[in-house]
């Protein structure tokens, strides 16, 4: 394995020496290419998608999806063969772009440090003390789940840091209860951009509100962009109906699908992954496990941890706050609101949506680091040198999950070259009865983030065109706001269901679980919680039921799914 990961690092290395500038599609030349290609526009995703289940390779597969969309790029200047040529050079451009971009390049910067952090927690016996001390909490598989459900609850500011942190803590306790790494990681998968999406303090908030302001300024309307956001929460079916979802099937110990198969082999067996299974990064190690004598202390994980949350908090703020600072006239309520109120919850929620989150975690990940440091030598634990050698060594277990970022990054960026979204955008679109609006376009914001990875990205591209579409339709302020909320959660599913996501695949690494197994065992979830959103939610609401009745029943019937379609996990039925 280690082969192959430096021969793919070597293998970009020397193709960005011969990389050009970066590509940057103008909005015209992206029309262009859908009006062109049209359903071919949907090559790259499909063949990156459809290679994923074949051939378990995640890179492999991510690369010939890219080299898809420059090869049809490449048709508009060249022959067949001179674009297979052009296109391979131009998948450097791609990959340099997205290695350029400040928030891409936080995100791999946050994604080795926080893996150096692990490692760090992981020798000086932390991460072991912190295990022993939940599983005296955690005594079954139900409340392991439920443990971990209300963690990725706590860590509620942020995806990323969501996937990276619960993860690495939960997984010796989820082995232990002989829980499936394809479970643990839908727990962690289905408890970060659901609930980012919906906190009222997160690093999303602030890009939603922008999207929402934005489309109701387009209408001639100025509204309280953060009231109407607060007032989309209800009508967020899928967020809800997901997290509530892992709880019901925690107390049931119930599954179907491939998750109950893959948990009566981890229950009857033992084995936690398949046979088959390549997982993600894991830092669980011999060279990182802590020195026999080590004195196993749960702070060694707890102040690290609460230094990167604490961390984290305050540099969103101080971040939004120079970011909002440096433009004073164009935020000026912001900033008078500031000088009278600087912590006040709107002034807090204002400089965390205008922070840069992936150079955030990135500083508070170095920070929580350097603490680690400095307590594992103060107690003895390491010298200096063998703590840098330990952070060094875990962020090497990443690089892979480095390799995969940039690979996805560049088919986003391919995808949104050749007018993908566009394209969906035009076919689906068109003359349709009001009601169903909300269930369309939760359904079209699932097929672009599906295909996309991207749930900013399809959030960018709808909003600007459902909230016109949706006030010319039906005015009435209910049904705007489930129009705008199926455009936020819908775009949360899609990325939540897409393998070629940056959250389903820091969750796969998370877990240390095969990345298509874990894509695989979700899907059928996802997909049934999705129906209940649009069947039991949208349309509903769309033909005009009262969210205070639509909601609880939804929640009662994915209750009565888990209870009556549901299996029990430990039964007597022979695994297979």
């Amino acid at each position: 394995m280690k082969r192959n990961r430096n021969f793919i690092f070597t293998l970009i290395a020397v193709l960005m020496l011969f990389a050009t500038t970066a590509l940057a599609a103008e909005p015209d030349v992206v029309q262009a290419n859908a009006n062109k290609f049209g359903v071919w526009t949907l090559l790259p995703p499909l063949i990156a998608i459809i290679l994923a289940f074949i051939t378990k390779n995640v890179i492999l597969s991510l690369f010939i999806g890219v080299f898809s969309g420059t090869f049809l790029i490449g048709l508009n200047d060249y022959s067949v063969f001179g674009a297979i040529f052009h296109g391979f050079l131009n998948i450097v451009n791609h990959v340099l772009g997205s290695l350029a971009d400040p928030w891409n390049a936080g995100i791999i910067l946050q994604c080795l440090t926080i893996g150096g952090l692990i490692a760090l927690i992981t020798k000086m016996g932390g991460a072991k003390a912190v295990a022993e001390a939940l599983s005296k909490k955690a005594k079954s598989p139900t409340s392991t789940q439920i443990i971990t459900w209300l963690l990725g609850l706590f860590v509620f500011f942020d995806d990323y840091a969501n996937s990276l942190i619960v993860g690495p803590i939960m997984r010796p306790i989820s082995d232990k209860m002989k829980i499936s790494r394809e479970k643990l990681a839908f727990v962690i998968d289905a408890t970060a951009a659901p609930i980012a999406g919906i906190a009222v303090i997160s690093t999303w908030v602030g890009y939603e509100l922008s999207l929402i302001k934005e489309g109701y300024e387009s209408i001639g309307q100025s509204v309280s962009a953060y009231n109407l956001f607060v007032e989309t929460i209800p009508y967020r079916f899928y967020n809800i109906l997901i997290l509530i979802f892992i709880v019901f099937t925690a107390l049931l110990l119930r599954e179907f699908g491939p998750m109950l198969k893959a948990e009566r082999r981890a229950r009857t067996t033992g084995k936690l992954l398949a046979d088959s299974a390549h997982p993600m990064a894991s830092t669980e190690t011999e060279e990182l496990q802590p020195k026999e004598g080590t004195v196993l202390k749960v702070k060694n994980a707890v102040v690290p941890i609460l230094v990167l949350i604490i961390g984290a908090f305050l540099g969103f703020y101080y971040d939004g706050y120079r970011a909002i600072m440096s433009d004073q006239e164009a935020n000026a309520q912001i900033v008078a609101l500031f000088n009278q109120h600087p912590v006040s919850f709107k002034v807090i929620q204002e400089f965390f949506g205008a922070s840069d989150a992936s150079i955030v975690l990135f500083q508070a990940a170095l920070l929580a680091s350097i603490v680690a440091i400095v307590m594992g030598v103060g107690q003895k634990i390491f010298t200096l040198g063998e703590a840098l050698d330990t952070w060094v060594e875990g962020m090497k277990s990443l690089i892979i999950t480095g390799v995969i970022l940039l690979l996805a990054w560049s088919l986003s960026g391919v995808i949104k070259e050749l007018g993908t979204a566009k394209f969906l955008v035009a076919v689906l679109s068109g003359n349709l009865p009001p009601f169903i609006l909300p269930s369309i376009i939760f359904i079209l914001a699932a097929i672009i983030s599906f295909a996309t990875g991207t749930s900013y990205g399809t959030m960018g591209i709808l909003m600007p065109l459902t909230i016109p579409l949706a006030f010319a339709l039906n005015p009435d302020h209910a049904y705007m706001v489930s129009a705008v909320s199926a455009v936020l959660t819908g775009a949360i599913f899609g990325d939540h269901c897409s393998p070629i996501s940056d959250t389903t695949i820091l969750s796969s690494m998370g877990s240390a679980c095969d990345h298509i197994d874990h894509v695989k065992t979700q899907l059928y979830y996802a997909l049934i919680v999705a129906a209940v959103a649009v069947l039991g939610g949208y349309i509903p609401v769309g033909l005009g039921a009262p969210i205070y009745l639509v909601l609880p029943i939804d929640i009662v019937l994915i209750g009565l799914i888990v209870r009556f379609v549901g299996k029990p996990i430990e039964s007597e039925e022979v695994f297979e």
